[in-house]
């Protein structure tokens, strides 16, 4: 279906040109609405108008749009530059959100004659170098406190220059008589010796502690060789502390020099990029970005502005950068890797798993935050994943349990808001059903459990989750057109093998993104459901193996079976315990006649 727009846009759409650019939505106000990029500005805009798309969302986008104008570029980089900095300066409603506005601190080595180092979250353009950013506050200090460890630099804010020390303005304070400080401000170190604190300290920054360590090591060598013990002590110190450090940071082979990787962890409506930047097999730099889709945007076009974006806030300068996937974007003189062993595949492995951990620390957060939103999110999720009129507050989840047709049971689960509701789990006993016949079962629970809730006015669930497959989902609507309530419950099933989803009427099964909210509260019931149902057969079970071989002996009635199984706690024990034993607790008549019938008994098994 085309959606009809003014002739003046539709002309101006088709005057386009088949080469990269930048295009802006524009609605009756004149208000910038979406930013996009493209490889063929023609083809792409064309696009958004010559269908109806499946994301209502979109569609909403093209009904508002008024007006559209474009930008050529050369490249699609450079298309990818125009798009992230016209985002930024618009903020259109329809563009993907970047959610990470909070600002990240940097470890700066100042522009003065004797620098500073310090922490800060603002950069300012003054010649000074900055190192990081930094997304734990812990490791930033960490990284501060081993350098004012191993070299005394000034804390202090004053200017010193030379004029400064040649005056004699300065005071010594504490930090120089707690040995933390190298007294620049008197003059009692040169700039030469500073400067080569500092130049030690930019490659602890940087990553680089393998050469300073090999310095390091040749100092404390040379320091002995004369004589020097006390002050080789302190370098060795010092050695340890960078050894230390360094063991904290590596976390691949040191062969590989030097490499980006960005790792994802995309929910559907989230997604995770994590930027590391590794020198030596140092993790050095470290960045999540979080992205909050509006209008479906596919993963290989947000990794692409992740990059973008990386790029811009750190300044990165991308060589070989690995990927899980290729973005959406050619970068000149840019290889990307896909890597499936080795190395690389682990380092990969890494960035993905602090993009998970960014996600799960998010969620935590707004769930701490505000628990009632983070269930609404959850439910309006699965009403979208599992096609439902209404969010599925109550959902009701059913397995069946036996062993070659024997004590067939079943047990249903209940989630309310997306959580267990104990006190409303209940167990079925299979009555009408004889064997093991899977189908029946789950047709006879589900009448049992929804005429019940019917005729004591009790609320009926927004959803049913079955566990199986097209049979078993087949039975519960065979049972829910039954009791009219087919129109009433959204019915679905969870097969176990590939974890898709079936719906009624549906030959092809749903594949639900594995790191899906929906898929998780789904699995989760259904983990329940098997729990609980073999919890309660096996407890059932147990029962009828102990009772079935006492209720075989004549004479044994219930009151004699309860005494011998309160003694003995097993009828493993009663027939290890002698005939005398037995008849303390039943009386020698009985006992004579139960301990010939379990000793005959385990022969018959034992000849087995």
């Amino acid at each position: 279906m085309k959606l009809k727009k003014s002739e003046e846009l539709m002309e101006k759409i088709s005057f386009l040109p088949d080469t990269p650019g930048v295009y802006m939505y524009y609605d009756s106000e004149g208000t910038v609405i979406y930013v996009g990029k493209a490889k063929n500005l023609k083809r792409r805009v064309s696009s958004y108008f010559n269908r109806t798309h499946d994301v209502l969302r979109t569609n909403l986008l093209v009904r508002a749009i008024a007006d559209m104008r474009y930008i050529v570029v050369p490249t699609e980089q450079d298309a990818l530059n125009l798009e992230s900095s016209l985002i930024k300066e618009f903020q259109p409603r329809y563009n993907v959100l970047l959610k990470d506005d909070k600002s990240y601190p940097w470890i700066v080595v100042t522009n003065e004659t004797f620098p500073r180092v310090f922490l800060t979250r603002q950069k300012v353009r003054d010649g000074s170098k900055y190192f990081g950013p930094y997304t734990n506050l812990q490791v930033a200090r960490t990284v501060l406190e081993l350098i004012r460890d191993l070299y005394p630099i000034r804390t202090c804010r004053h200017n010193i220059t030379p004029e400064y020390v040649a005056q004699g303005k300065g005071r010594l304070c504490l930090e120089y008589h707690m040995k933390r400080c190298s007294g620049c401000c008197k003059g009692l170190v040169s700039e030469e010796e500073y400067r080569q604190y500092i130049v030690r300290i930019k490659q602890i920054l940087r990553g680089e502690t393998g050469q300073l360590m090999e310095y390091l090591r040749q100092e404390m060598v040379r320091l002995a060789s004369q004589l020097k013990f006390e002050e080789a002590q302190v370098l060795k110190e010092k050695y340890n502390l960078v050894e230390k450090y360094q063991a904290k940071s590596v976390i691949v082979s040191p062969t590989i020099e030097e490499i980006d990787v960005f790792g994802v962890d995309d929910d559907g409506d989230d997604m995770y990029v994590n930027y590391m930047h590794v020198r030596r097999g140092a993790v050095v730099k470290s960045l999540t970005l979080h992205y909050k889709r509006r209008l479906a945007e596919p993963p290989e076009e947000l990794l692409a502005m992740a990059m973008q974006e990386i790029r811009e806030s750190l300044g990165c300068d991308y060589k070989e950068v690995i990927v899980p996937f290729a973005p959406d974007v050619e970068m000149v003189g840019v290889t990307f890797t896909i890597p499936q062993r080795g190395d690389k595949a682990h380092l990969l492995d890494v960035s993905a798993r602090n993009a998970r951990q960014s996600k799960i620390d998010y969620l935590k957060h707004v769930e701490k935050r505000n628990p009632e939103k983070r269930t609404e999110q959850i439910l309006e999720r699965m009403k979208s994943d599992f096609r439902l009129k209404e969010l599925p507050r109550h959902i009701e989840c059913f397995d069946n349990s036996n062993i070659q047709g024997t004590n067939p049971v079943a047990s249903c689960v209940v989630f309310k808001n997306a959580r267990p509701s104990k006190r409303d789990y209940r167990h079925f006993n299979i009555r009408t059903v004889e064997g093991p016949d899977d189908f029946a079962s789950m047709k006879e629970v589900l009448t049992r459990r929804y005429t019940r809730l019917m005729e004591e006015g009790e609320e009926l669930p927004q959803l049913i989750v079955v566990d199986g497959g097209k049979g078993q989902l087949s039975a519960a609507v065979e049972a829910l057109d039954e009791m009219g309530l087919r129109g009433t419950i959204a019915v679905v099933g969870i097969a176990k093998r590939l974890e898709e989803i079936y719906f009624p009427g549906d030959s092809y099964p749903l594949y639900i993104n594995k790191n899906s909210e929906s898929l998780r509260v789904v699995q989760h019931l259904r983990d329940e459901a098997h729990r609980f149902g073999i919890t309660h057969h096996r407890n059932r079970r147990s029962k009828s193996q102990l009772v079935s071989e006492l209720d075989s002996i004549k004479g044994v009635g219930e009151a004699t079976r309860s005494a011998l199984l309160k003694h003995f706690r097993s009828i493993k024990k009663i027939r290890e315990a002698s005939t005398d034993e037995v008849a303390s607790v039943i009386g020698p008549a009985k006992a004579k006649v139960v301990k010939q019938v379990l000793n005959n008994d385990l022969s018959a098994a034992v000849e087995q």
